[in-house]
């Protein structure tokens, strides 16, 4: 009988830890993480006022060259620091992902929102006392640049998320980010964004299946007019957008 109530402990102990992760994965993936997302428009902006996204078709397209760009590029550099969180893969990828990202626009981007997402994570979640030790070490030591996607990938999986939850929730973040700034650009309201973000669900997750558990040595970019846009957000003469 002894065995059993320990067997049934054992078991509400593991129930009661995938139930934590359940939250932990959803306040990640709350808008109201003050991460710095929404101060960046994927050069959206910019491709507003070159003209190139003027109707709500126009935006549709945008949004999904944007996944498609994000799964084919970025989602590798989640994949691998999910797969091996550990500071000697992290500072691998970081410095990878940083010769990799030629547009300096996208660049500072990245690392504006990897540095914030490290600090709130190490301050959110301090029962996993190892990211603030990380992000210590390589603020002190300069070490790596904070991309974002290594960052999210390293953080989701020393939470202990699955792979495929990790990948398919930074296709998620994009999506949601780059309809957000959609929706202050004027470019489509509230409900509008809503329904939108529904139609493009679908083709979301067909793109994170495509581009899931890849490589990094995969990694490339599908649609290098999105790169060469967002590379002239900093001549706008008035911009809303960091990037």
């Amino acid at each position: 009988m002894e065995c059993g109530g320990e067997a049934n402990d054992d078991k509400d102990k593991s129930s009661s830890s995938g139930s934590l992760r359940l939250w932990s994965q959803w306040q990640l993936l709350d808008s109201i993480l003050p991460t710095g997302g929404f101060a960046h428009s994927f050069g959206l902006e910019a491709a507003m006022q070159a003209r190139l996204v003027i109707s709500p078709e126009d935006l549709r397209t945008y949004v999904i060259h944007v996944l498609e760009n994000t799964g084919s590029l970025l989602l590798p550099f989640v994949y691998a620091t999910a797969m091996s969180p550990d500071k000697q893969t992290w500072h691998k990828l970081d410095r990878l992902l940083n010769a990799m990202l030629t547009n300096e626009v996208g660049r500072k981007a990245s690392t504006a929102q990897g540095s914030a997402l490290m600090r709130v994570a190490a301050s959110v979640f301090s029962e996993t006392p190892s990211l603030k030790m990380m992000r210590s070490e390589a603020l002190s030591s300069g070490a790596v640049s904070f991309h974002h996607a290594p960052v999210f990938g390293l953080v989701c999986g020393l939470l202990g998320f699955e792979a495929k939850t990790i990948q398919r929730a930074y296709m998620f973040v994009t999506m949601r980010d780059v309809i957000s700034a959609a929706t202050r650009l004027n470019l489509v309201g509230p409900l509008g964004a809503a329904v939108l973000q529904h139609q493009v669900a679908p083709i979301a997750e067909d793109l994170s299946t495509k581009w899931m558990n890849r490589a990094v040595e995969e990694a490339c970019q599908t649609c290098p007019l999105l790169d060469t846009v967002q590379g002239c957000h900093s001549y706008l003469f008035s911009r809303l957008f960091c990037s």
